[in-house]
């Protein structure tokens, strides 16, 4: 499954979100330092965009984490919120669709049915844009 994924560039936009996630959770789990190279640009712009503004990203994050540090994040709502604050801060993507999406992808692979980490995810996106509209 995992070759033919990456093959397949007619992935919808969830599902090139997911891979994306998947990724930047790999890379981070792994602490990977490899270059990124997926034949779908999408995919490929997105992952090696989070990884080459980790750094910015991440401190986007810390300002906005309330009460909370980065590194007690999840790897998954680390990898959610770190691609959220890409294109929030990066992308073009309008905040409502980017922020949406985090969501979306909260609830299918962190949350545990009781909505407090899509609540979480939701208030520092929150934070973030307002923060970002400065």
């Amino acid at each position: 499954r995992g070759k033919n994924m990456t093959e397949n560039n007619e992935l919808s936009r969830k599902e090139q979100r997911e891979e994306i996630i998947k990724k930047l959770f790999e890379f981070d789990i792994n602490n990977d330092t490899e270059p990124f190279v997926h034949s779908n640009m999408y995919i490929n712009n997105s992952v090696n965009g989070v990884l080459e503004h980790i750094m910015k990203i991440d401190q986007i994050m810390v300002n906005n984490l309330v009460n909370w540090k980065i590194n007690r994040l999840s790897y998954v709502d680390r990898a959610i919120i770190r691609f959220a604050v890409y294109e929030l801060y990066y992308t073009k993507t309008p905040y409502e669709i980017v922020i949406n999406e985090a969501l979306n992808l909260t609830r299918k692979y962190s949350d545990e049915g009781d909505g407090k980490m899509v609540g979480f995810t939701n208030k520092v996106l929150d934070n973030i844009k307002v923060f970002l509209k400065k």
